[in-house]
């Protein structure tokens, strides 16, 4: 790694003062995603500033129509709430098979969207589930909040503070995991709620997480997997690596999505 200051702040206000002061700062939580960058010397920040000692960004709230998981909160909280678990199923049973157990214990809900890794879980429960971010500064719709590979509407002294989730009546989430890394390379979350009918996929888009508009269509006439009969996904804007060509994740989001709205029911 190369040399760099290290700041704890104790409050979100001072950690946007340092991160203002300093354009070259990165924000560090749990640090699953920053450290193996660091360590490949793929990014070379001024200073770390640390959000671990600001307790307010820790928690969740359940009320009768949301789930709010604040962006401190780690994957194993979120995945271990009797709450979450009984609002939203899907979200407690997603984060529960992210990565390993070291990655959920400290890997945050806040770090992962804000780094919107091609590949992550939480951004397709944002975005099928209609989420709002809440940021030091404003309030990002999910539509608004991804804008491409490892891009984020944030501006470069925003923090993600907490995710507000709207309570849907079904939803779901199934993936096809790295048998490695336990990334998705390619999953699906289907959500029926207070935003409509919703399908979002992550994975597969060389740009990161996007909804699948067919889809949407398709199972807001008939939710049922019999709906997706025949509805393809075109191949131009997906990923093609040495994981999985392109045509094999088209093929990988349909099995995917009807495996996901025979799921949530």
């Amino acid at each position: 790694m190369y040399d760099f200051a290290y700041h704890r702040p104790a409050s979100v206000a001072e950690a946007v003062k340092l991160l203002a002061g300093d354009p070259e700062a990165k924000l560090i939580s749990g640090g699953m995603s920053l450290i193996p960058v660091l360590k490949q010397r793929l990014a070379r920040p001024s200073a770390l500033i640390d959000l671990g000692a600001i307790p307010d960004l820790v928690g969740i709230s359940v009320t009768a129509t949301t789930v709010t998981v604040k962006g401190r909160t780690t994957h194993a909280a979120v995945a271990a709430s009797a709450e979450v678990r009984q609002a939203i199923p899907a979200l407690a049973e997603l984060a529960s098979h992210i990565g390993d157990a070291q990655v959920r214990n400290r890997g945050t809900i806040g770090g992962s969207i804000a780094h919107h890794d091609p590949t992550a879980d939480y951004p397709a429960a944002v975005l099928a589930l209609g989420a709002t971010v809440h940021t030091s500064r404003r309030k990002l719709a999910a539509d608004d909040f991804f804008t491409g590979l490892f891009a984020t509407a944030l501006e470069p002294d925003e923090i993600v503070i907490a995710v507000e989730f709207p309570i849907p009546e079904k939803a779901a989430y199934v993936k096809f995991p790295n048998p490695a890394s336990r990334y998705a390379m390619v999953g699906v979350f289907v959500a029926k709620g207070p935003r409509g009918v919703r399908v979002a996929v992550t994975g597969a888009g060389a740009n990161g997480v996007f909804r699948h508009a067919a889809m949407e269509e398709a199972l807001a006439k008939s939710w049922s997997p019999e709906a997706l009969e025949g509805i393809s996904t075109p191949t131009e804007d997906l990923n093609n690596d040495i994981h999985a060509s392109r045509e094999y994740r088209a093929h990988l989001v349909g099995v995917m999505a009807k495996r996901a709205v025979a799921k949530a029911g």
